[in-house]
């Protein structure tokens, strides 16, 4: 059965739990991937991994733990080699799994494609490349959301910017979504500022580095970019959303000692992208030590507000001391 990507959403995945996703909008993949696999356990296979140990992979498949559930398997890299596993999982008739398979461009005669479209019980998607229309659509619906007012050529500036990357867009918006925290309307000019940060590293990659202690990371990131004292806020925001659900997360940890219940309990969700340098952060930060980086970090706001034109110097300097 054929869908369209925006119809996935409408999907009791409880029935239909065998699903070819193909194209090269990665970004909406990832979307559709994380609607799909809410609250459940996920496993990732290459095809290559699967068709040189096939026998571990369909162990993986047909045995249910006491501990789940429900669970996802992703297959990456696709392509119809995997389709007589496909065949034989499909006869199995399997519940309480969803099987997503991930693959680039399949013409039509791709025998992988042909199953899973002419399947009433498979579905399989399409992921086109987006189009202009389509991000201004996302970014209007976006800010929409959060009540924000903002003027349609900042709309225009701001996909105008990401080049037609989803991935990239949806980074802006949350950049400027955190921003804009308690503010229901934004400026053009402040806009403007914001996105001047794309050719920077995602402000994301180093707090995330940060709170994994990943110092060498850092120190390229920091080295590789010309912040301005205007980003400093930004950076700031970001470091204290960040810890702040990482200290839940520990908290957590600390109480069941067991670190994948911790990340499968995880409220919103844990996106499998994440999973494992989100693990780094939880063992690398007691709840202790993270209340005290929390507090410094307000600390650190203040003090920016009050020297705001040494707002570099003293972000990069707390970055480094604490990353020592």
């Amino acid at each position: 059965m054929i869908l369209k990507s925006y119809e996935i959403k409408n999907i009791n995945f409880q029935i239909y739990n065998l699903i070819l996703f193909y194209g090269k909008n990665e970004a909406l993949k990832d979307q559709a991937i994380k609607l799909i696999n809410i609250n459940k356990q996920i496993f990732i296979f290459d095809e290559k991994e699967i068709l040189e140990n096939q026998n571990n992979f369909l162990e993986t498949v047909t045995t249910k733990s006491l501990f789940e559930d429900e669970k996802t398997i992703l297959i990456r890299r696709a392509s119809d080699k995997i389709l007589k596993i496909i065949e034989y999982i499909y006869s199995k008739n399997l519940k309480d799994i969803n099987i997503i398979v991930n693959s680039d461009e399949l013409e039509k005669k791709s025998k992988l494609r042909s199953f899973f479209e002419k399947k009433k019980e498979c579905i399989c998607v399409p992921f086109y490349p987006d189009n202009e229309q389509t991000l201004t659509k996302l970014t209007y619906n976006f800010f929409k959301e959060k009540n924000i007012l903002i003027s349609q050529y900042s709309i225009n500036q701001i996909v105008h910017k990401t080049l037609g990357d989803r991935k990239s867009l949806i980074n802006e918006l949350e950049k400027i979504a955190q921003f804009s925290k308690n503010k229901k309307k934004i400026e053009d000019k402040d806009i403007a500022k914001i996105i001047n940060l794309t050719e920077n590293y995602n402000i994301t990659e180093l707090v995330n580095n940060f709170l994994a202690q990943n110092k060498k990371k850092i120190v390229n990131i920091l080295n590789e970019n010309n912040y301005s004292n205007d980003d400093c806020v930004l950076i700031i925001r970001s470091f204290l959303n960040k810890s702040k659900k990482i200290l839940k997360l520990s908290e957590e940890y600390e109480k069941n000692n067991n670190i994948n219940i911790t990340i499968s309990n995880a409220k919103p969700p844990i996106f499998w992208k994440e999973k494992e340098i989100t693990i780094q952060q939880i063992q690398k930060w007691e709840p202790k030590k993270i209340k005290q980086l929390i507090y410094k970090l307000n600390e650190l706001e203040l003090n920016i507000k009050k020297n705001f034109n040494n707002s570099i110097c003293l972000t990069t300097d707390f970055i480094l001391e604490q990353s020592a």
